[in-house]
């Protein structure tokens, strides 16, 4: 299934700054980033119940917010980019 995570860390403090580090290098390890905050990872339902399990142990709930939207596996019906910086497709073989 595809899910797009967003976050919001707050940076006013050093905490804050080693959380936004630790937040998106946990998202970069199940998915690729789109967006400066926002990544689509393609995860089965194990994968995702570890990782969403991972996130929310990096944040502060009193500063720091979190989103996910389901996309489901047919995300690419529900997917339109427009503009620089083309997609991988994750179900996609990829040659390195």
């Amino acid at each position: 299934m595809m899910v797009v995570v967003s976050y919001d860390v707050s940076t006013s403090d050093p905490e804050g700054q080693a959380r936004l580090r630790r937040v998106a290098k946990v998202c970069r390890d199940y998915g690729q980033r789109v967006q400066f905050s926002v990544f689509e990872c393609s995860v089965d339902p194990a994968q995702w119940a570890f990782f969403r399990d991972k996130l929310l142990k990096r944040i502060d709930p009193a500063k720091d917010s979190l989103r996910f939207y389901f996309l489901g596996a047919n995300w690419r019906r529900r997917v339109e980019h427009v503009g620089a910086k083309k997609s991988i497709d994750p179900d996609e073989p990829l040659v390195v």
